[in-house]
């Protein structure tokens, strides 16, 4: 499938990058491990930016006169003000980056399921939140890839986050370099992923570039972004998937006999009353593809959204409900 566009992502820094853990552990992760070869990361830790220190008492969220308060228990510090400060700064501060990995459950990293509580004395949590990072980072990056690390320990979510940062990283790539025919080969060679995804989205991608003539090269980039950016707003479905594989079926329907046309009915079926993985109708797409020799689809990044090495034997197939 050739080359990938490298993602930049920030990431908790306790996961595989430093010993800074409130105890001053060290989270091990497979997922960060393996993206590693892929990915620039930009480690970073609040807790210790704003001069908590490791090892360091615990922080916790806690609800004070209907306002969320990040406090040191033991000493009774209250650190909203200084966390609230980094966060907006180093989030501002960022290069162009596709996503973010954060440690999840975190008062300062969480995206959600955060213990919230209603004092610093011992007590049970009376709710969640989003840690006071997190929550910023949701607020200003809606649109990027974010993620925590233990829900990446689902291969749905863990494929939907893939196939999100190579897909940002490509694009920004190539808006860089503003070039109007790269948009339109970009658009061409995910044709079917964005299918995949959301066909009006799809549809109202191809429009924009079919009107290209009107606009110029950087307003056309600004509606291309604004729209792209609404297609992960779901998960691909195995419906959408489904109708964007009959799609593609269609370039070889005059090359096909009967009995060919009849086994790839039957098979979408299956995966439909999930009898079947949905890999099983991609590498029947991709070996008619190869046998007719259609290279404008082989080229289609639906049948590699990123690296192949990320996809683990385990991954075949399981899970695959869309």
């Amino acid at each position: 499938m050739g080359s990938f566009a490298k993602p930049k992502l920030v990431v908790s820094q306790c996961i595989e990058f430093d010993h800074c853990r409130y105890n001053g552990d060290l989270i091990h992760h497979p997922t960060i491990r393996k993206l590693m070869n892929h990915v620039d990361f930009l480690p970073v830790c609040p807790e210790v930016e704003i001069g908590l220190g490791t090892p360091r008492e615990t922080i916790r969220i806690v609800l004070q006169n209907g306002e969320q308060r990040l406090v040191q228990p033991k000493t009774n510090r209250d650190v909203t003000g200084d966390m609230e400060k980094f966060s907006v700064d180093y989030l501002h501060s960022l290069p162009h980056i596709d996503g973010f990995i954060l440690k999840s459950r975190s008062p300062s990293c969480g995206l959600k399921e955060v213990k919230l509580y209603t004092s610093t004395e011992k007590g049970p949590a009376i709710g969640s939140s989003s840690g006071l990072f997190g929550g910023k980072v949701q607020k200003i990056y809606p649109h990027l890839a974010v993620e925590d690390e233990g829900r990446l320990n689902n291969f749905l979510i863990r494929e939907r986050f893939f196939t999100k940062i190579f897909l940002l990283a490509a694009y920004r790539e190539l808006k860089r370099e503003g070039s109007v025919q790269k948009l339109t080969d970009f658009h061409n060679k995910n044709k079917y992923l964005f299918l995949a995804y959301s066909r009006p989205t799809q549809k109202l991608l191809t429009r924009i570039l079919k009107n290209k003539e009107n606009y110029p090269a950087d307003v056309l980039f600004m509606l291309y972004e604004k729209a792209l950016r609404r297609l992960f707003l779901r998960t691909a479905r195995y419906d959408s998937s489904i109708n964007a594989a009959k799609e593609m079926a269609k370039a070889f329907d005059k090359d096909l006999n009967e009995k060919e046309k009849l086994y790839f009915l039957e098979l979408t079926e299956k995966v439909a009353e999930k009898k079947e993985p949905f890999s099983s109708v991609m590498a029947l797409l991709k070996s008619w593809a190869c046998r007719f020799d259609d290279e404008e689809l082989l080229r289609q990044s639906w049948f590699e959204p990123y690296p192949g090495d990320l996809l683990e034997i385990s991954d075949s197939g399981k899970g695959r409900d869309y």
